[in-house]
This record gives structure tokens, C-alpha cells and sequence, in this order.
């Protein structure tokens, strides 16, 4: 515990690690651009609620045009910002890095290549956030929803090497990271990735381009149509790719692409039901669209399309969705649940 350690990207999933890690007695340093959180955080600390709260714990937190001023460097240091601002904050943590310290890339989308390339491919390590909604609605309080997933036998966090081996340093993020929820470390870093970002691209945008909480638009065949089409395409793409992809809400990712089959259809439609008393919660995506905020649909269901034309593999539904919530990020359109047709007749279904 004597280590220093600072979370770049005090957002809801960087406040919410900072949160419990500091309770735990660990030495945290959040570092942030939203003024009023920095300053709500060092004034009355920072609250959790939902299933894992209330507690509010005392912290450290600085705003990032003061972080020039930090003494010392971490040792590991929590990047948790946007994909959108993955280079710019990679270059801007990598003068804050001791000689010996880690990156730990704790973003959604596949990132760490660019990350590695920046900070040094030995000086960084994967970290799959999975299965878990928090939201940051206010400075200072974020809200986690849902059950946590050592209750349900579930690790959330997975920490692994780029080159696959397991290694002393990301068992003991593991470890740190188990006060929080099940975590374990794991070496297929890739699989996993690909896994998360077939989980994320399949309910982030109908979120962001409905308006709707996710037990809201489950209840729409039409929709549930799209989000088993977007997991199709992109485990078609990985497993092109030769990615072992890490199964996908229980299915193999084998199972996935074949999704055409009416048979297979039916099956993988029903993972996409309402579930009787879960939460509306609205995805990442869905905030962002409140919050007014840019998306990150290119580095997301933009990545599938992307990679697909890399291998030959068409990703039509995904270009669509694409495209649906670019012109949401744009202004030109407003999240309704009428953009779910419109999705379909972009795709062609």
C-alpha cells in the first residue's frame, strides 16, 4: 500500500475505483478537468451509492491544469478517460510515470496498442472493466446500479499483459482491485477486450440513439433484432481476426456469428430479453447523449466496421448504427425510438 497511485479520468468509472480504493488505504490521487467535481471531491470527499453504497470517503483530487505542480511521480497510474482522448492523455500521464511504474488501461474500446505506443508497450497493462453500470450525475456522488458481480459469481475486473503471460505485477492489480468487486488476472487480454467491446457496442448506442433505458428498449423485437445483428458482426470480425474471443453473455462467440440461423436466432434473441426486476439503467453512451457530450461510437461499433473491412467481413447494421448516432453526437438528429427503424432500413433488414 505504499505505492502511489493516481486515476487520469475521474469520470464515473475512475471515481468509482478511486472511491474504494482510497477506503481501502491505498494512496490515491484523482486527477480530473471538471472543475466543480475536483472541487465538490476535496470539499465534503467523494459519496458511492447503489448497490455497493452509501459511504463517502475523504480524497485527493486535482484538477489537471494543477497536475503539472505534482511532486512525485506513481508508480501506477489508472487511465479511465474517454477513447477519443486516448493519445493526448497517454503523452500528458507518460511525464508522471516513475522509471518502474504501469499504465493500467481501464477504458472502454480497444486502446491499448495506442496507449503502449505512447507510454512504452513493457509500461502498460489491460484492465476489462465488465459487466458493471455506474453513472456520475453530479460532482462527487457516483451511483452504481445493478448487483455486484462477486454476488452473482461474477469477476468484473480482468488484468492482463499485452503479451498474454501472467505476471507478478498484474496479479497484485488484480488483487488490489478485488476490494471493489471479483477481479482476476488473466491472460488473454485480447479475448477479453473483444468480449467487452461486442458488449458495449451491442447496448451502448441503442441507449444513446432511443432515449430509452435498457429494460425499456428490450422490450422492442425490432431492437433486440439490431443488438443480436451488432453481436453477429462483431464476433464475425474477431474471429476473422483470429481473436479467442472471451464468450459473450455465456454464448460462444462461435454461436454469435451464426446468429442468421433461425434456429440460433431465437436462442440469442432471448439474451436480450427484459429481465423481471432489473434496473433502466441507461448505458455510458446514453449519459453521454444527456450530458451532451461526444460519443464514443467511432472507437466502438466504428471499430467493428473499421476492422471488418480490414478481413472482408460486411458489418452493415453496425455502419448503421453508426451512422444513426453520429448525426445524434451532430445535432441533426434527437435520440427517439423511431431511430430504431431507421437503423433497420439503413441496414437493409
Amino acid at each position: 500500500m505504499n505505492k502511489r497511485i493516481a486515476i487520469f479520468g475521474a469520470g464515473a468509472a475512475g471515481s468509482y475505483l478511486g472511491a474504494f480504493l482510497t477506503r481501502e488505504g491505498y494512496d490515491i490521487t484523482l486527477i480530473d478537468m471538471w472543475g466543480k467535481h475536483v472541487d465538490a471531491m476535496n470539499e465534503k470527499g467523494l459519496s458511492v451509492s447503489g448497490s455497493q453504497g452509501p459511504f463517502t470517503v475523504p480524497v485527493k483530487a486535482i484538477h489537471m491544469t494543477d497536475a503539472i505542480n505534482i511532486p512525485e511521480l506513481f508508480d501506477i497510474i489508472f487511465l479511465a478517460m474517454k477513447s477519443y482522448d486516448t493519445e493526448w492523455a497517454s503523452h500528458f500521464i507518460k511525464r508522471f510515470l516513475s522509471p518502474t511504474g504501469v499504465v493500467v488501461n481501464s477504458q472502454n474500446c480497444m486502446n491499448d496498442r495506442l496507449t503502449a505506443s505512447i507510454v512504452g508497450f513493457e509500461r502498460q497493462v489491460g484492465c476489462i472493466m465488465s459487466s458493471i453500470t455506474v453513472a456520475l450525475w453530479e460532482p462527487a456522488h457516483v451511483n452504481r446500479g445493478g448487483q455486484p458481480g462477486r454476488d452473482r459469481g461474477h469477476d468484473v475486473f480482468r488484468v492482463g499483459e499485452l503479451h498474454g503471460q501472467i505476471t507478478p505485477r498484474v496479479q497484485e492489480i488484480a488483487t488490489m482491485l478485488s476490494c471493489i468487486d471479483g477481479a482476476h488476472a488473466t491472460s488473454n487480454i485480447w479475448g477479453e477486450r473483444w468480449s467487452k467491446l461486442t458488449t458495449n457496442s451491442v447496448g451502448n448506442p441503442l441507449g444513446a440513439m432511443t432515449g430509452q433505458g435498457s429494460q425499456t428498449f428490450a422490450q422492442d423485437p425490432r431492437a433486440r433484432l439490431i443488438q443480436v445483428h451488432i453481436a453477429k458482426e462483431t464476433c464475425q470480425v474477431g474471429l476473422a481476426l483470429h481473436v479467442d474471443i472471451v464468450p459473450v453473455s455465456g454464448v460462444e462467440a462461435s454461436e454469435w456469428a451464426k446468429a442468421d440461423d433461425p434456429e440460433v436466432f431465437e436462442e440469442l434473441d432471448a439474451k436480450f430479453h427484459p429481465r423481471p426486476g432489473a434496473e433502466d439503467w441507461r448505458s455510458s453512451m446514453a449519459q453521454d447523449v444527456v450530458k451532451g457530450r461526444r460519443t464514443e461510437i467511432e472507437y466502438m461499433n466504428g471499430y467493428t466496421v473499421q476492422r471488418g473491412r480490414e478481413v472482408g467481413i460486411p458489418t452493415p447494421v453496425s455502419a448503421a448504427v453508426v451512422e444513426v448516432v453520429k448525426q445524434i453526437d451532430a445535432g441533426t438528429l434527437k435520440p427517439d425510438a423511431t431511430n430504431v427503424e431507421r437503423v433497420l432500413s439503413l441496414a437493409g433488414l
